[in-house]
């Protein structure tokens, strides 16, 4: 439901009309009556001075004293008045069951004599304290995703790569993102099913990718898969669960890539049905034998991931050839060499526990928060006073946010950032204000900076046009104690950890090739391809022509030839 009360705010930030209180009031009162737990506030201009929407929140509690109430102008502090909306709402939305959730989740850890502080993963790729969570719900709305930038961002670090691309691919889809000397890109033009979010994001393309989904050859005749998905019940016919949809994990079976027991032996999955769904539904109406079927499914999915990786890569004027892959997730390093060749990527980092690196993002993150304001204004005529007091008071609020997380002097971080565009442009891009000084120095380093990203996104620079300042930003960073990075110990060279000989399809044909147990190669240890390598969280294919090796910290850095399927 949506109630509407008297009360202005220019875009300066001056009140032209006062509250209505008794308004507010009275739909206070009727939330109460309806029952209505969560309330979300959102007036016009309130991103310049949020002093109506305090009050009125104010007001709410006093005659709905149960209710849980989220304003805009602490959201989503900027321009733009449905973006800030739907941001607020959303937020409501989920605050009354996440905030009672962190709050039980934070009671019974202390109750377990836990006393190390509860921290949660943030959609911008770090970490913060229950009570922001509490408060900002709609932070966490991306965060899985974002932990496991943060894991493989650690992982290649340790493995000597700074420029990475990292594929998460799951059951139902695939998450892409590409890293930068160690730092994702962040985005604030974001969705969630059909609405915008302007909160700072881990920037990853998602598609509809996994080891669920289902092969198809639609009604032109042409191979099909995805983005439909078997998810996980039923999922894959050889699950033996009801499915019967040809998937993706079925055509890895019946080319040789998974063993006929997953998860430790613990799951037996059904090789003869996967055959009969390929064969039934792929390769009979296609004309093709049932490993070309499936090797088909596997180019098509694999391609419309080459699709995906493009955007964030080509598509913003980057070469994918100067960047290693880093495949994880459940399903990721098994597409990794294949992926590779149709990129033209030459190396490959494969973490030592891919299907889990999510929960190990969340281990060596660091404390993060964002603070923004909308400050616009043409650089031609540049307030330096004014900016100075929005960054100020911004900073301020980072400052006051690590007071809370009690993070020490030592260990904090504070960066500038503007949302720049050219003047008419309707779009935004995000640069650092490196000087940190509002100052005609500190505004010419931003153009310029501005200037250099949106030649490289769109190949162009208009020099001559004037720039505006949208946004201002200011990152809050602390810095945690990170787990101890402790080399291999042990293990033996990669003869004697042949656990298997499995048929695989190589090179056109099934042929026999050794299956290497990961967890027993020791440091240094190197597999040629064509070879599979198991581990409990997922599974690896090295193709002909692949060699991988074992690094000290135990990712498994894999050289990609130049033959292979």
């Amino acid at each position: 439901d949506v109630f509407e009360v008297s009360e202005r705010v220019s875009a300066d930030g001056s009140v032209e009309k006062a509250l209505d209180e008794d308004g507010v009031r009275a739909a206070a009162t009727l939330f109460r009556e309806r029952g209505m737990e969560a309330v979300a506030i959102c007036f016009l201009h309130s991103f310049a001075n949020g002093e109506n929407e305090r009050r009125a929140r104010e007001i709410v509690l006093e005659e709905h004293p149960d209710a849980m109430v989220s304003i805009s102008s602490e959201v989503l502090p900027v321009f733009r008045e449905f973006e800030r909306s739907m941001a607020t709402i959303l937020n409501v939305y989920v605050m009354p069951l996440v905030a009672t959730y962190v709050a039980k989740l934070d009671a019974e850890l202390k109750k377990a004599g836990i006393r190390a502080p509860l921290l949660l993963m943030k959609s911008s790729g770090g970490v913060t304290g229950a009570s922001t969570i509490k408060r900002e719900p709609i932070q966490t709305a991306l965060s899985g995703p974002a932990a496991g930038i943060v894991g493989a961002i650690y992982e290649a670090g340790r493995a000597g790569h700074s420029n990475v691309i990292t594929v998460d691919i799951g059951g139902t889809s695939a998450d892409i993102c590409l890293i930068r000397d160690g730092r994702p890109e962040l985005t604030t033009k974001s969705q969630i099913g059909e609405w915008p979010i302007q909160l700072p994001m881990v920037d990853i393309h998602t598609i509809g990718a996994g080891g669920g989904s289902i092969a198809r050859v639609n009604d032109s005749g042409a191979l099909t898969v995805g983005p439909e998905s078997a998810g996980a019940l039923p999922g894959p016919v050889s699950y033996g669960r009801g499915g019967t949809e040809p998937t993706v994990t079925d055509a890895h079976l019946v080319l040789g890539h998974l063993p006929e027991r997953l998860l430790a032996g613990e799951m037996e999955i059904d090789l003869p049905a996967a055959k009969t769904a390929i064969e039934d539904k792929v390769a009979r109406p296609l004309g093709l034998s049932v490993h070309e079927a499936a090797r088909g499914i596997l180019q098509v999915v694999n391609n419309n991931m080459l699709g995906a990786i493009r955007i964030v890569s080509v598509e913003r004027g980057l070469d994918p050839r100067e960047f290693a892959l880093l495949p994880f997730g459940g399903a990721g390093p098994i597409h990794g060499s294949d992926l590779a060749r149709l990129l033209g990527i030459r190396s490959v980092v494969i973490p030592p526990s891919p299907g889990v690196l999510s929960a190990i993002g969340l281990t060596v993150s660091s404390l993060r928060n964002e603070f923004s304001r909308t400050s616009l204004q043409s650089a031609e005529a540049f307030d330096a006073e004014q900016v100075s007091r929005d960054f100020s008071q911004l900073e301020s609020e980072a400052i006051a946010w690590l007071d809370e997380e009690e993070v020490p002097h030592d260990g904090r971080t504070v960066e500038w950032e503007a949302a720049m565009r050219y003047k008419h442009q309707g779009f935004e891009l995000n640069v650092p204000w490196t000087e940190r000084s509002a100052t005609e120095d500190g505004l010419k380093r931003a153009i310029e900076n501005f200037h250099r990203l949106h030649a490289q996104l769109y190949s162009f620079s208009q020099e001559d046009t004037p720039v505006e300042i949208v946004t201002l930003r200011v990152t809050a960073k602390g810095d945690l104690p990170a787990p101890k990075s402790v080399p291999l110990i042990g293990g033996r060279p990669a003869s004697e950890c042949v656990i298997a000989t499995q048929q695989m399809f190589v090179d056109g044909a099934m042929k026999d090739c050794p299956v290497y147990d990961r967890a027993a190669l020791a440091a240094g240890a190197t597999v040629e391809g064509p070879a599979i390598l198991q581990q409990l969280d997922t599974t690896i294919v090295l193709e002909s022509g692949d060699t991988a090796t074992v690094h000290q910290y135990g990712s498994l850095i894999v050289s990609i030839g130049i033959s292979g399927n």
